[in-house]
């Protein structure tokens, strides 16, 4: 039986969910139980992970448009990977007034050392920019994507009811926590645009997924931990 290709996105976000209770940081930032200095390492480590992703997508996007040697021209992923570009352009923007609120802009972060495990995320995600097929990629996002909004709609909520921040200070999560009817279109004309030429391997798009799932558990983990050591 075709599958057609919401279902083979779905599948294959379905497969990657994470474990509820793998992210252990989230539940102390829901009652507003994590520390000041641990939503201020977040917003430093989200600026380098901006950064990463943002360049990473747009080499992502020049390479689907450009095609190979050995891979055809791909449009509809390249339209999708520019969307992608264009939202870490806006979320870098926004970061900074969610940085400030936490007291993790100027000196502090200029100084500040990024945590290995927090980085392994970005540097898989330039890994993939350089290697992995960019529909193979749109799917192995996906099920990440996914995990990332709700993650943020917890803590955009959280950040208004129990820190007092103001809508400025939550904008880098309310974007990402927002439904993205567009982005998901462009992401169904990319698996669609795949499948039509059999160029989508899903051994490989289900690795890269498991390994983007591991690195973000890796992330919150990293925080969780500073968190435990300052409480």
């Amino acid at each position: 039986m075709t599958r057609t290709a919401r279902e083979l996105l779905e599948g294959v976000t379905g497969k990657l969910a994470p474990d509820p209770r793998a992210n252990r940081l989230l539940p102390l930032i829901a009652r507003g139980a994590a520390q000041l200095d641990t939503l201020a390492a977040l917003a430093l480590e989200q600026r380098h992970v901006v950064a990463s992703d943002h360049r990473a997508f747009v080499h992502l996007a020049e390479r689907s448009a450009a095609g190979t040697r050995t891979s055809p021209a791909d449009p509809a992923s390249a339209a999708f990977f520019e969307m992608l570009a264009e939202g870490e352009a806006l979320a870098g923007e926004r970061l900074a007034a969610f940085a400030a609120a936490v007291g993790a802009d100027g000196t502090r972060a200029a100084e500040y050392e990024p945590l290995a495990d927090c980085q392994a995320y970005p540097a898989y995600v330039a890994w993939l920019a350089l290697n992995g097929e960019p529909v193979d990629v749109v799917l192995a996002l996906g099920a990440d994507f996914a995990a990332w909004g709700g993650y943020c709609e917890t803590i955009t909520e959280a950040l208004r009811h129990h820190y007092g921040f103001d809508d400025e200070a939550c904008g880098f999560f309310d974007l990402f926590a927002a439904p993205a009817p567009e982005l998901e279109n462009k992401a169904l004309a990319a698996v669609q645009a795949g499948l039509g030429a059999e160029r989508i391997s899903l051994d490989d798009a289900l690795r890269h997924g498991r390994l983007l799932m591991a690195y973000e558990s890796r992330f919150w983990h990293a925080l969780w931990e500073q968190d435990q050591r300052v409480a």
